[in-house]
């Protein structure tokens, strides 16, 4: 089935400015609460957000096999369970919808008052209820810089890193939209030179420059989703803060891998850009060596150009500090090869569950994707706009990630996921 919502000559009636990371060709998915305390599935053009259940009610979808509440539900896993075949139609026909030459909506102002809004009218809501969420560790770059600074650098990768997606099972109860603030967490650290672990306020709060992908329905426990069908259990991605505490993940991590310094926290955007809309930006990932167990070999293009960047925002400034700018496609494993991998057990995968990338770092130290690379675990501080200087993230810092693609046609963006890092919570 043809992909009409891509078409890059189309214009909508609604107004889009020129770098909008979301214009007619894109059309997300989220879920949002109106001003009228409503919580609806919705969609995104311009600066406007459009209830899908609203234009569901009024048979603006009439033809396309959807259950009757389908969008006038608090999140998107109903939608996704329904498969690949749905999502491509209810975005063709969305596009169709607010084309600049339909005018059944256009031209029916009773209608727009219900179903549009200002995107600043709305609250945007974690997307899909996630039951559960994997980490991989797929950038080599990053997990080259990490291994440099825990072991040597000719000891960076470990054994295991070049043939599978390495990764670990995370906290989905502490997902968080953009925009919620975070604490931060205490826990158990070694001061350098002691001994006896002490308890206290993490002194090394980072964050990860990640995306996620969201899965629809994928298997049956005990079966394995082969590499060329994984793309098919792939709904879209998001932007992802996976905020870290080097300080105490240094003393936990040993032998299993990270469990507090990770699960405290992780914040992603609020929408969903579909593999649909980012189909005009695949590109080839980088050639792997050695050559993957035949189980995860791929051929074509499976990787995404998208372009991402982080600020911090120092609580006085108004200025926010790009601090890095790296690319979803320096990541060594691909989103087809962790899924793949993922099930390779007979792990079940379901609607709505979560896949993060992994740190992304590029071959630069202006693209690495962590304070903890950044600064080369603190003794390089880096300077903001400001004067100031950071090795990890100050209190009432607000992290700023955005993602985008590209081309000479058309911008398709994430938006961002924003937040700012309180103090400790302190329980009355």
């Amino acid at each position: 089935m043809p992909i009409f919502a891509n078409d890059t000559k189309r214009k909508s009636w609604l107004s889009v400015s020129e770098n909008s990371d979301f214009p007619i060709q894109n059309i997300p998915f989220g879920v949002f609460l109106t001003k009228e305390n409503i919580v609806t599935v919705g969609t995104r053009i311009g600066d406007y957000a459009i209830d899908l259940g609203a234009l569901q009610q009024m048979n603006y979808f009439s033809g396309i096999d959807l259950t009757d509440d389908m969008f006038m539900q608090d999140t998107l896993n109903d939608f996704i369970s329904d498969g690949k075949k749905t999502w491509r139609l209810v975005r063709n026909r969305i596009a169709d919808i607010f084309d600049e030459k339909n005018p059944k909506l256009r031209d029916n102002e009773k209608h727009k008052d219900i179903v549009i809004f200002n995107i600043a009218d709305v609250e945007m809501q974690l997307p899909v209820l996630i039951g559960d969420y994997t980490d991989f560790y797929s950038s080599k770059e990053h997990a080259t810089n990490v291994g440099t600074m825990i072991r040597d650098a000719e000891n960076a990768l470990l054994p295991n890193w070049l043939h599978i997606p390495v990764g670990y099972h995370g906290r989905s109860s502490t997902i968080i939209p953009s925009g919620i603030p975070v604490h931060r967490p205490i826990g158990q650290t070694l001061p350098h030179g002691e001994n006896s672990p002490v308890f206290g306020p993490s002194r090394c709060v980072d964050f990860e420059l990640e995306t996620a992908f969201i899965t629809t329905d994928a298997n049956i426990m005990g079966e394995m989703i082969p590499i060329n069908e994984a793309e098919d259990y792939i709904f879209g991605m998001v932007i992802l803060n996976d905020w870290s505490t080097r300080d105490i993940q240094k003393w936990e991590y040993m032998p299993l891998g990270p469990f507090l310094s990770k699960n405290f926290a992780t914040s992603i955007s609020p929408w969903i850009v579909t593999m649909d809309a980012l189909e005009p930006f695949r590109t080839a990932s980088p050639k792997q060596n050695p050559s993957p167990l035949p189980y995860l070999q791929q051929k074509g293009k499976h990787s995404f150009d998208i372009q991402l960047e982080v600020a911090i925002q120092p609580e006085d400034n108004e200025t926010p500090t790009i601090v890095t700018k790296s690319n979803f496609k320096h990541l060594y494993w691909t989103m087809n090869q962790q899924l793949t991998h993922h099930t390779s057990n007979g792990c079940r995968v379901n609607s709505g569950d979560m896949m993060g990338s992994g740190t992304i770092s590029g071959p630069t130290k202006e693209s690495y994707g962590s304070m903890l690379e950044l600064t080369w675990g603190g003794k390089e501080p880096i300077k903001l706009n400001d004067g100031s200087e950071r090795k990890f993230i100050n209190d009432n810092d607000t992290v700023i990630m955005t993602g985008f693609c590209k081309n000479s046609q058309v911008r398709i963006g994430f938006g961002e996921v924003s937040s700012k890092l309180l103090p400790p919570f302190v329980r009355k």
